[in-house]
């Protein structure tokens, strides 16, 4: 077994380090979420603190870790009589993103169940998880399925399986520690709740102690071993300082004041539910024992609302995560009591300390910092994709909001306007694939999934995981007398299991093709398609979908946004649009079609839904109409499925767009048609050319 990076070895990342601790005292306190860029140290400090997790000691032979004192008395390998035990380390369970729900929570042996009501029961991962660690790495990218199961286990501390009329329970209580980079798609907000605590990271941007993070790496990669002997001090010191902190945490006393301030930050904060009232609770109450006292203060309670509501003020995808210290400090001060209340200054915000005494300080500031070197990252939150600087708008006179007819291209600086803002984004019609699907599980188009009503049954292609109870019987009982059988029971063999099939709904790739060229740079005009792209990706977010966007305007079209589920990241890129130029629609529609076939060879599975946005000009470039109609009955005839947001407007109307529509084989639907409470037609799907459906 490799040797980890030592906890305390971590430089700066406070607020991540104190979260992972807060756990390691006291897992009821609900989990860590990690949010964070690439390259932060997330997965590093997860995994070196299970070298600090104290040892447990667990039955012997037991596979779901009892309690030698107290064991559970549903445990599948027991009943165990109370006696001595075996010690062991505390286990780190990593969950791959591609677990089955089987490898999760375990797999009956169906088999055995139907011939011999045998409760066979091999235990999956939250069983190895218990009393120890579960890490769950880009946990946002996990199937939403698998983390409604992982989430359930640890708010209620036991795992149940059932199927088929067999029913398996066991303890599953363990730290839960989830990281994800938010570049790669948000986890949804019942979800997000159901974490106790959230932290972002993000790399620091000082040079010292970027110096000093890659100093320690490479010391690492040298000698592991030399490495971790040279910190074991300071790593016995934090495990020996969570031990005591579990000891002494039943006798800290959360006041009637704390409780008071509790109450009134969720509320100031409009919290949803009272999930955040209880995990602050028990957050301010470890932060108390952590440091070491029996009461808990008010430069507790800060502390733990700071880690337990940024993510829960999220209202909608494209809000950032994030809390108003000013107005935190503000309710704290004015619910503080005589009696338990410690101060409301936010001192424990940051202690200060050099980079280079890796001692740790268990009289540190109240609220318990964690106990390692480096000063706060004071890393800013990232600008991300802020502006594609969009050139200059000429000093007089206002851009013309379509293009000359007589087909003189204009300067570049006249062409392009500043990016104009979205109009305020309203629920849109459902717009699907036809046919039936095998992508990943989602809420769009029509699939065979693993989850879903059953409509039918079938051979298992591998291990089975569904069982079709009634074909499995159908199937075994013509060959009973053949089989010899003599007992009640009913003699099932291998070839006999059948798999049910099930149809539910998968999530697609949505591919938005936005025209930004100088007919749609009306600044009014604009913000409402812009409002309607990003109405769109907000019904994307919430379907579970991949989206890539390719704007065309000028002489070409650009890939803004490569296929990816950040849907987030594709309303960041829309608002900083700038517009301007002629309509290379032909170009925008070919570079579409380029990424659906790479992104068809990556993801093959997945079906893609194209949106294009546009007024139906083309301008730009020799026989651009014609042009534009070529490259539209390609994705006819790879059977893409298609909608043109027609987005002409005026008394007088070409009807460009809906011909464009006729092209590529889909449908066409004005802005106003687009919103779910027009009153212009009922749920549109999207349809491919009707004639090849049939």
């Amino acid at each position: 077994m490799s040797t980890p990076f030592p906890f305390t070895a971590v430089v700066g990342q406070d607020d991540l380090r104190l979260a992972l601790l807060l756990n390691a005292v006291s897992p009821s306190v609900g989990g860590v979420l990690v949010r964070g860029e690439k390259g932060t140290a997330k997965s590093t400090a997860v995994r070196a603190l299970s070298a600090l997790m104290p040892q447990v000691d667990v039955v012997a032979g037991c596979r779901f870790s009892c309690a030698p004192d107290a064991p559970d008395p549903a445990c599948p390998d027991g009943p165990h009589e109370v006696g001595p035990g075996v010690s062991r380390p505390a286990r780190m369970v990593e969950l791959p993103v591609g677990a089955s729900e089987d490898r999760l929570v375990g797999a009956l042996d169906i088999e055995r169940a139907l011939a011999e009501g045998v409760k066979a029961f091999e235990p999956g991962l939250l069983a190895d998880a218990h009393r120890g660690l579960l890490y769950v790495d880009e946990v946002n990218l996990l199937h939403d399925h698998l983390v409604d199961l992982l989430l359930d286990a640890a708010a209620m501390g036991a795992s149940y399986v059932e199927r088929e009329g067999v029913s398996v329970r066991h303890a599953a209580r363990f730290l839960l520690v989830g990281t994800m980079n938010p570049e790669e798609g948000e986890l949804r907000p019942q979800l997000l709740d159901r974490f106790g605590l959230t932290v972002e990271v993000a790399a620091s941007r000082e040079p010292d102690q970027r110096v000093e993070v890659v100093r320690r790496r490479l010391a690492y990669d040298d000698d592991p071993e030399g490495f971790a002997t040279r910190w074991a001090d300071e790593e016995s010191a934090v495990r020996a300082r969570i031990v005591a902190a579990r000891e002494l945490l039943p006798s800290v006393r959360l006041g009637d004041g704390a409780l008071r301030q509790i109450a009134a930050t969720c509320a100031a904060f409009e919290v949803d539910g009272m999930r955040a009232d209880i995990v602050m609770a028990r957050t301010a109450t470890v932060l108390a024992a952590w440091a070491g006292r029996t009461d808990v203060l008010a430069e507790d309670v800060r502390q733990a609302a700071l880690l337990a509501l940024p993510h829960r003020r999220r209202r909608n995808p494209f809000d950032a995560p994030g809390l108003d210290e000013d107005k935190l400090d503000e309710t704290l001060e004015e619910f503080g009591s005589g009696d338990d209340n410690g101060g409301a200054d936010g001192s424990d915000g940051s202690d200060g300390s050099g980079d280079d005494d890796p001692d740790p300080d268990p009289d540190g500031p109240g609220g318990g910092q964690p106990p390692q070197d480096g000063p706060d990252d004071g890393s800013g939150d990232g600008d991300g994709d802020s502006s594609e600087s969009s050139g200059e708008i000429p000093a007089q006179g206002k851009p013309s909001e379509t293009e000359s007819e007589n087909g003189q291209a204009p300067s570049p600086g006249a062409a392009e306007q500043s990016p104009v803002r979205a109009a305020e984004p309203f629920r849109t019609k459902m717009l699907s694939v036809p046919g039936l699907g095998e992508g990943a599980a989602g809420r769009r188009s029509r699939a065979r999934t693993e989850h879903g009503r059953t409509t039918g049954a079938r051979r298992p292609r591998g291990a089975l995981t569904k069982l079709h109870l009634a074909a499995t019987v159908q199937a075994a009982a013509p060959h009973q007398r053949a089989r010899g059988r003599s007992g009640p029971g009913l003699v099932v063999r291998r070839d006999d299991l059948r798999q049910a099939t099930r149809e539910g709904r998968e999530g697609n790739l949505v591919l938005f093709v936005v025209d930004a060229s100088g007919s749609m740079a009306a600044r009014q005009r604009m913000s409402a398609v812009k409002g309607a792209v990003l109405s769109l990706l907000l019904d994307a977010y919430q379907r579970r979908d991949k989206v890539g966007l390719v704007t065309f305007r000028g002489s070409a079209a650009e890939v803004v946004l490569p296929p990816t589920s950040s849907v987030d990241a594709a309303a960041t890129r829309l608002e900083s649009l700038p517009t301007g130029g002629r309509t290379p629609l032909a170009a925008g529609l070919l570079r579409a079609h380029d990424v659906l076939r790479v992104e068809r060879l990556r993801d093959p599975a997945r079906r893609a839904l194209v949106v294009l946005v546009t007024d139906g000009r083309a301008t730009a470039g020799p026989e651009p109409v014609a042009l534009a109609g070529r490259a539209a009955r390609l994705f006819a005839a790879d059977g893409v499925a298609s909608v043109v947001v027609d987005c002409e407007s005026g008394p007088v109307r070409l009807g460009l767009a809906g011909q464009l529509a006729g092209e590529l084989g889909g449908a066409a639907v004005t802005l106003d048609e687009l919103r779910a409470d027009s009153i212009a037609g009922l749920v549109r799907d999207v349809q491919g050319d009707s004639r090849r459906a049939a």
